[in-house]
């Protein structure tokens, strides 16, 4: 099987959530750490996209404790963010 348009299809939902942040956050995660994964990592990604961004974003950012069926390496891996870039010509600066 051609795993291609697979990881394209969750590629897509990665970076289409809604919201800038959520797409940064999930986006960026999926970019950063995907390369590495093997068949039970995409589906464990697969699986956290359906959950709602609101409480993908709280388990990342430690707001609120992750579902159980997320915990694990790859939770604490997203929950590292050292993988989120903002767009050019944003800046984290306030005049």
């Amino acid at each position: 099987m051609d795993a291609a348009p697979y990881r394209r299809k969750l590629h897509y939902r990665a970076h289409h959530r809604g919201t800038r942040e959520a797409d940064a956050m999930v986006g960026g995660f999926f970019d950063q750490c995907s390369a590495n994964w093997g068949e039970a990592e995409y589906e464990w990604f697969e699986r956290l996209i359906e959950e709602e961004d609101v409480d993908i974003m709280a388990w990342a950012l430690g707001t609120a404790p992750p579902d159980p069926a997320f915990a694990g390496p790859l939770m604490e891996q997203l929950m590292q963010l050292n993988f989120i870039t903002l767009p050019e010509g944003l800046s984290t600066q306030t005049s």
